[in-house]
Formats: structure tokens, C-alpha cells, sequence
């Protein structure tokens, strides 16, 4: 778990002053291995429980497979392989994330597969810090920020810079 002074001093040390007033807004947060997550509520289409994923040769390893969702066929990513977390342990409370992302300039769906989906949170600017220059398990640029609620951290994901990168799923 990332403690509160390892972010603070991170952030102190990029040196970057960034506008996080414009982070400020609603999120559906989720669990990836112990640490909080979350992404932008107006990217979520719906979540679904775990389902048939059906493998697809030659994808690349974070790549589940993909998923017939009313007709449509969606891919599925594995976030923790995604960010070198090894590999998502299917439970009861594992579950899909229909995000909509624009990749090469198109508009599509894709599932992330996660520990569990906690809550959607309304996070003012007051809450989030910029993203901090520091080693975690992914790396920074899929960072959005990092908020504070209470006692607990939550990595604002952008989860379109998170989908992009390495992948080309059209």
C-alpha cells in the first residue's frame, strides 16, 4: 500500500505544478490487488460479473480475451497483468468494467477485469493531488492524480493512456 508521506514528498520533488481542478468529479473506484483504483465515471458504460472470456491467439499477455456482450464482441484486459501484478484470480467479487475509449481515433468498448468494483465517489480538487514521479507497479503517465479520501489513497487512472499503450485492438 502507498503511505500518505511517500506521495507527498513524490509530489514535492517532480517539482511540477499541474492544474488538478480539472480532475475534480465523479469515479468509480475498485480494488486491483490491495490498492484503490479509480477512473472517470463518464468512461464506464456498465459493469457485468465475470463471464465466459474466450482466449484469442497471439494477443498480447494482459489481453484476457474477449467477450460476446449483447451480440457485440468486446475485449477483456487483465489489469493486474496489464500493470506486472500477475494475474487476476477469478472470485465472486471479480468482475468486468465496460469502459468506452477512443483508440486510433475510433470509439470502442473494452472490458477490464478487477478485483472487485468498490463505489462511485465524487472527488473535489481539494482531494487530489498531481500525479507523483515515483516507482510503483505501473507506470506514471496512466496516472491521472492521486486522491486522498479520508484515510485512503485512490490512483486516478487514465484509463484511456492505460488501454493505448502497447495495444491495438481495432
Amino acid at each position: 500500500m502507498i503511505e500518505q508521506n511517500e506521495i507527498s514528498t513524490a509530489v514535492m520533488e517532480s517539482g511540477e505544478d499541474k492544474d488538478v481542478s480539472k480532475l475534480a468529479g465523479k469515479y468509480l473506484t475498485f480494488v486491483l490487488g490491495n490498492e484503490g483504483y479509480g477512473i472517470e465515471i463518464l468512461k464506464v458504460r456498465e459493469i457485468i460479473g465475470l463471464m465466459d472470456i474466450t482466449k484469442v491467439p497471439n494477443m498480447p499477455h494482459y489481453v484476457r480475451g474477449v467477450i460476446n456482450l449483447r451480440g457485440k464482441i468486446h475485449p477483456v484486459v487483465d489489469l493486474h497483468s496489464k500493470f506486472g501484478m500477475g494475474i487476476t484470480e477469478d472470485t465472486n467479487e471479480t468482475c468486468i468494467i465496460v469502459v468506452d475509449v477512443t483508440q486510433n481515433g475510433k470509439p470502442m468498448m473494452v472490458g477490464i477485469l478487477v478485483d472487485s468494483v468498490s463505489e462511485v465517489l465524487d472527488i473535489s480538487a481539494s482531494e487530489i493531488e498531481e500525479t507523483p514521479q515515483f516507482n510503483i507497479s505501473l507506470d506514471s503517465h496512466y496516472i491521472m492524480g492521486i486522491a486522498k479520501i479520508k484515510d485512503e489513497i485512490k490512483i486516478l487512472l487514465d484509463i484511456d493512456q492505460v488501454l493505448a499503450d502497447g495495444m491495438n485492438l481495432t
